[in-house]
């Protein structure tokens, strides 16, 4: 009865019920307080949508993907930034200077309070342990290379293969030695034979050997497209040969002395014995044209590689640029390489190379190589010259194109020199009876099968009848 009538004068709280919304509300805020949760955050560390129909959004316990650090403090401050501009201006505040300021923003929350962030991200760096490697700081530290940077290239001072060939005609003025631009066949003239050298397979074969043993090869030159050889002899004579069915097909005559030159302008095969003649190997009455100009032999022949010029150079220390018609002449001394700024080299005498503008007839510049010059050639994956050197140098050189500044010296008495289809393999016959290749040129993957693929396309114009 007692306990009724407590119940009624409502002196002691009703226990067992309901908590109001107010207890709800002051519970909720304390339980936050006391875990370091912002009032978004439920107990768990996610976000939590209001409403009925909402779902939570599923994370794990202690995960916060773009806030390492976020407690109430925090969220305090970025609060109080966010709304300090658009509030009231406090008058009284603005009289105080911004040392007075700061002091108080130290002393009230340990940093001012004008440097503080939003958002902050903190704690300490784990050092890594011992021994472990990041893979992905080559990935994105890697300090990219400028294009215009290259690397280093490496020139081996030795070759890299050595092949016998006994019996070299030992005459700087002969042409004894070409590769083929189709085939990547070495063809070489020793003595009174020519053998063939398979670069891709590595066989070696005997093409063809002229009767009389006082006779004997004076000049080689493949086609540009095609597998035909033409041959100069010491008795006057050039000899076409097909190479892929191993015949002559034709021998011309119209010289007067031995051929020690020959250049191909697709049907038109230039040679010199004393004149520069023109034959059409397509033609039955083969005889085109005449040259005259040189009073001495001829020691060069060489089409531009625009085939518009002919550049032909003498014992009579004269250039001459010849254009399709018989007209010009250039310069002095011997050889000739490029297109209308042909190079060439001096004999024992000059020892210069010196490189030429065709349009106007003068020396762009030059260079005492302090040696005999004995064959120049271009290489176009690097732009450089090659130029063989006799006595007294007895090397190769190669020289950086137009600078003539040097790059690289292999060391060998060097007759003559040609280069592989991909201009990236030096050949040279020497008097030491040997045959050397020398890798001194990288090439380029993508550039290479670009001109493998023009050099499929192209049809032969050697295929029309040749009599």
């Amino acid at each position: 009865m007692n306990a009724f009538h407590s119940i009624l004068k409502l002196k002691r709280p009703i226990a067992n019920t309901a908590m109001s919304r107010k207890e709800r509300k002051i519970s909720s805020r304390n339980t936050l307080a006391l875990n370091g949760l912002s009032p978004g955050k439920s107990a768990n560390g996610c976000c939590c949508a209001t409403g009925k129909n909402k779902k939570q959004t599923p994370c794990r316990m202690g995960d916060d993907l773009f806030i390492p650090i976020r407690n109430s403090k925090r969220m305090d401050v970025a609060s109080f930034l966010l709304t300090k501009r658009n509030g009231p201006v406090d008058i009284n505040n603005t009289t105080l200077s911004s040392e007075i300021r700061k002091a108080r923003s130290v002393s009230l929350n340990g940093y001012n309070i004008e440097d503080a962030k939003i958002l902050h991200f903190g704690g300490k760096l784990v050092n890594t342990p011992a021994g472990y490697r990041n893979n992905l700081k080559g990935l994105y530290r890697q300090v990219v290379t400028p294009a215009s940077v290259k690397k280093t290239r490496y020139i081996s001072s030795t070759p890299d293969r050595i092949l016998d060939a006994p019996k070299p005609r030992n005459d700087f003025h002969l042409n004894l030695l070409d590769w083929s631009s189709q085939k990547n066949v070495l063809t070489v003239a020793l003595h009174n034979c020519v053998y063939l050298w398979n670069a891709t397979q590595g066989d070696a074969i005997l093409l063809m050997k002229l009767e009389r043993n006082e006779d004997y090869i004076s000049s080689l030159s493949w086609t540009s497209v095609g597998s035909y050889l033409a041959v100069g002899t010491s008795d006057f004579k050039v000899q076409l040969w097909d190479v892929e069915d191993q015949k002559r097909i034709r021998s011309m005559e119209s010289h007067t002395a031995r051929v020690s030159s020959l250049s191909w302008n697709e049907h038109v095969l230039s040679s010199y014995s004393w004149h520069i003649h023109h034959p059409d190997v397509r033609l039955a009455d083969h005889h085109l044209c005449m040259l005259t100009g040189h009073s001495q032999g001829v020691c060069e022949l060489q089409w531009s590689l625009d085939r518009r010029y002919l550049a032909s150079g003498g014992n009579d220390n004269l250039v001459y640029v010849w254009p399709r018609l018989q007209e010009g002449g250039v310069g002095s001394h011997s050889q000739a390489v490029h297109s209308k700024h042909p190079a060439s080299g001096g004999g024992t005498n000059d020892r210069h190379i010196r490189i030429w503008n065709v349009n106007s007839g003068s020396c762009i510049s030059s260079l005492n190589t302090q040696s005999q010059i004995s064959s120049l050639v271009f290489a176009p994956n690097y732009k450089e010259l090659l130029s063989a050197h006799g006595y007294t140098r007895n090397s190769v050189v190669m020289l950086k194109y137009p600078s003539l500044r040097k790059v690289k010296e292999l060391n060998g008495e060097i007759l003559n020199l040609t280069l592989n289809p991909d201009c990236s393999t030096i050949a040279t016959v020497a008097g030491d009876e040997t045959i050397r290749l020398w890798k001194s040129f990288e090439v380029d993957p993508d550039e290479n099968m670009t001109k493998e693929r023009i050099l499929r396309s192209t049809s032969s114009f050697i295929h029309q009848s040749i009599r």
